[in-house]
């Protein structure tokens, strides 16, 4: 489901459209690979300090990975490398994800453009036998590099993937696997500059039944994060089995600050650490109940740090970015010209216009239906259900599988969840409307859209969700038959779950629910 796939524009309007046995045993083996993968060979290095003057971008996206870190106030772990990042370059602090599962989020990242415009916002759509195809005009970032004369990349992780075949992509849309010339720019010609992605597989080690956890974690780190440190937020139970899986997370972030050092040393070595441009960044929060998947800071608010020639060292910004900016800054950096249907803003430009909202969508994930939008100003969020009969945590094979969502409904049966995590994790209906102040109420547990003193701001965030909705041309709701089509991959390898929960999707859209 993740294959490359080919290009075809259509639209006139611009804004219409495993782990290997025995490496997980043998760290000296998986330490081999991974310097193989960086490239770290005197002749490299040589080769690229002879042309200290081509200008380079790395993207390094980590997946499943939130702000959870130490530079945004995580105390319980300790990330020299990403810190290094923030202390040597900017870090932003209100910056946010325009979807909360990733491959809408990679596809609005690969564009520049909401995922909702380019009607990618479905998860894993499009592979089916009806396609998605980019509107006319709009294509993917790689591809603009690429025809400026870089060399363009995307790794995998190098420890999951060992530098083998191409990193992530989970794009909805069609697209050509040539604008990726390479996994690695080490095979660029010399003096070319390089625009790379590297996909690091962050919090998904957690998705192994325990086994990275037990097996690599402890030799790669040294020590665990002890469960005792760990604080969770309010509206989760303090459950030692959420708790081991919080602290299994940070570790993620741990072992994701460790790769980061050797990219780092990487281009140290190699002589062009100054020449390039890094972007840190997450495509969804941490895989949780009201984490990815969701529209709630826990599932879209993602670090983001820059760091690179021209960047102001040390500096925090707070002002609210998207991670689509993420594509026009990389553009406006390099100096090549922003395409006029980018919706992504060059965030260092000297006439950068500063946005006062934020905006997300969050739409099929899998094989369940939803429909949720969001905007989100520096003291309030608005929220708008599309589905409001529908249970706040509907059936969802992925999500149902994991621990700790196991974990929470057999509490909520044995009724030791406290009133307010039923309410805001099993709620078997949805408010229409939710409105949360989340300066004074930063977890977003105290609704606050039917309260008479706040009506005037439900008034404006409702208004300005509609504007953004008709100005960005939002593609709503899935046609059956895309919905179909892409079930119809889903099950190619049975699955009951999947198959009764489609049927369960079937028949809440019947009865208008």
């Amino acid at each position: 489901m993740l294959r490359e796939r080919i290009v075809f524009s259509s639209m006139a309007d611009p804004l219409t459209q495993s782990l290997g046995k025995g490496s997980i045993y043998d760290m000296k083996h998986w330490h081999r690979i991974f310097l193989l993968w960086l490239g770290i060979f005197s002749l490299t290095a040589v080769g690229a300090r002879d042309h200290e003057s081509s200008h380079h971008i790395l993207w390094i996206v980590m997946d499943d990975i939130g702000r959870e870190l130490p530079c945004y106030g995580e105390k319980s772990i300790q990330t020299p490398n990403i810190d290094r990042l923030a202390r040597e370059g900017t870090r932003f602090d209100q910056a946010f994800l325009t979807c909360s599962v990733c491959s809408p989020s990679r596809s609005a990242m690969i564009t520049g453009m909401y995922q909702t415009t380019i009607g990618a916002h479905h998860h894993r759509s499009g592979r089916g036998t009806e396609k998605i195809r980019l509107p006319d005009k709009i294509e993917p970032v790689p591809a603009l590099f690429q025809r400026a004369g870089y060399y363009t990349c995307n790794a995998g992780d190098p420890w999951k993937d060992k530098g083998k075949g191409m990193g992530k992509t989970d794009y909805n849309f069609e697209w050509n696997p040539k604008i990726y010339d390479d996994n690695d720019w080490s095979t660029r010609k010399k003096g070319q500059s390089f625009f790379a992605q590297i996909q690091l597989w962050g919090g998904k080690f957690r998705n192994d039944k325990g086994q990275w956890y037990r097996n690599v974690a402890p030799k790669a780190l040294g020590t665990l994060t002890n469960p005792a440190d760990v604080k969770l937020p309010s509206y989760y139970p303090s459950d030692p089995v959420l708790i081991e899986d919080w602290a299994q997370y940070l570790d993620c972030i741990r072992f994701c600050d460790k790769q980061i050092g050797e990219i780092l040393q990487r281009l140290e070595t190699e002589g062009i650490i100054d020449q390039t441009l890094i972007i840190l960044m997450g495509d969804n929060g941490i895989s949780h109940a009201r984490g990815k998947q969701f529209l709630y800071d826990e599932g879209i608010r993602t670090p983001f740090i820059v760091r690179g020639p021209g960047v102001a060292k040390g500096s925090v910004r707070s002002d609210l970015i998207e991670h689509i900016d993420m594509a026009a800054t990389s553009l406006a950096w390099a100096g090549l010209p922003l395409p006029p249907w980018m919706q992504g803003r060059d965030v260092f430009a000297k006439d950068y216009k500063r946005r006062d909202a934020v905006f997300a969508a969050r739409d099929r994930c899998d094989e369940t239906v939803d429909r949720i939008r969001s905007v989100r100003t520096e003291q309030f969020k608005y929220i708008r259900n599309f589905y409001p009969l529908r249970p706040l945590l509907q059936p969802n094979d992925y999500k149902d599988n994991k621990p700790t969502i196991k974990k929470i409904r057999e509490l909520h049966q044995l009724h030791k969840l406290t009133s307010e995590q039923a309410s805001l994790l099993l709620s078997p209906t949805r408010p229409k409307e939710e409105l949360y102040d989340v300066k004074a109420d930063p977890f977003e547990t105290r609704n606050l859209a039917d309260d008479p003193a706040h009506q005037a701001t439900l008034t404006s965030m409702r208004a300005r969700l509609d504007q953004w909705i008709v100005d960005t041309r939002d593609r709503g709701a899935e046609p059956e038959s895309m919905y179909d089509s892409d079930m119809k991959v889903y099950l190619q390898r049975p699955n009951p779950a999947v198959e009764r929960n489609i049927q369960l999707m079937k028949a809440w859209a019947r009865e208008g629910k």
